[in-house]
């Protein structure tokens, strides 16, 4: 079991046949808003292997699947229990005491780690390790599977860099902080947040200020995801003339995103396309 698609992903780029994986959510929807389904909790039940994004982006559920589950082998500090996070470094750690007036905020950064294609080699070496402990027999097949990943991603990340080099300092706005990990990686950089305050809606005051500081910086692109509410950045393209680019956030999001490496492509292609104009 895994709570996203894109874990699913690098579960059977390591397990091949070896291995069956389902995710809870689907690419889709909202990873930090999934219901507690007592069917989840069967499969919790029969799973041999739970693995999750962590930095508190599933604490909305997972903790009530795991122990509606009743798995002994599926509990913190078990081997049946993998957090993914523990393989990154972790950026936007907020500073200062953190609460609930601020926002969805993760105290432990940003864990929309998996849109750095960088980091999905890293998740790949924490899922190979683990199951090669839970299925030692299989473990040289987990090995060469993971190298195989490993050069794929290797070529893939110089493609997609090469692509992505001429548009290097180019400010955009966002709804959510979810491409942080996808901007840093390719040198994009923020103009602004439609959110001002995370999970939250905007307030009109933000967005007029945000709509100021886009027309003054002349920027010609928000992108946004499948989940998140249109109507926002849609009024503040009426208001800028800026494009909007709506994308998946996850493998599944849409159908040409079929696994880890289709989703980087998908984003690629499209991201480049909408600079270029």
């Amino acid at each position: 079991m895994t709570t996203t698609e894109d874990i699913a992903s690098l579960v059977k780029e390591v397990g091949g046949n070896s291995v069956s994986a389902t995710s809870i959510a689907k690419g889709y929807q909202d990873p930090h808003y999934v219901e507690a389904k007592p069917s989840y909790m069967l499969k919790i039940n029969r799973a041999d292997l739970l693995i999750y994004i962590g930095m508190e982006l599933e604490i909305g559920y997972l903790p009530l699947l795991i122990e509606g589950g009743r798995n002994p082998n599926i509990r913190l500090g078990q081997p049946g229990l993998l957090d993914l996070s523990s393989s990154i470094a972790p950026i936007e750690i907020p500073v200062g005491e953190v609460d609930r007036s601020m926002g969805d905020i993760h105290p432990y950064g940003n864990p929309h780690y998996h849109l750095d294609p960088a980091n999905g080699p890293l998740m790949a070496g924490l899922i190979a390790d683990r199951l090669s402990l839970l299925d030692p027999d299989n473990s040289a097949q987990y090995k060469t599977n993971l190298e195989s990943f490993r050069k794929r991603m290797e070529s893939k990340l110089k493609e997609w860099s090469a692509r992505m080099e001429k548009f290097k300092g180019t400010r955009i706005v966002t709804y959510h902080l979810l491409w942080s990990y996808f901007m840093k990686r390719f040198g994009l950089e923020y103009a602004g947040v439609v959110e001002n305050k995370a999970g939250i809606s905007p307030s009109p005051k933000h967005l007029l200020e945000l709509a100021d500081t886009m027309k003054r910086q002349k920027i010609k692109l928000i992108l946004t995801n499948n989940y998140t509410d249109p109507n926002f950045p849609n009024l503040l393209k009426e208001k800028t003339g800026a494009g909007v680019l709506v994308l998946p956030g996850s493998v599944g999001g849409v159908p040409e995103a079929k696994d880890y490496i289709g989703l980087f492509d998908y984003l690629i292609a499209k991201v480049e396309q909408a600079l270029s104009h």
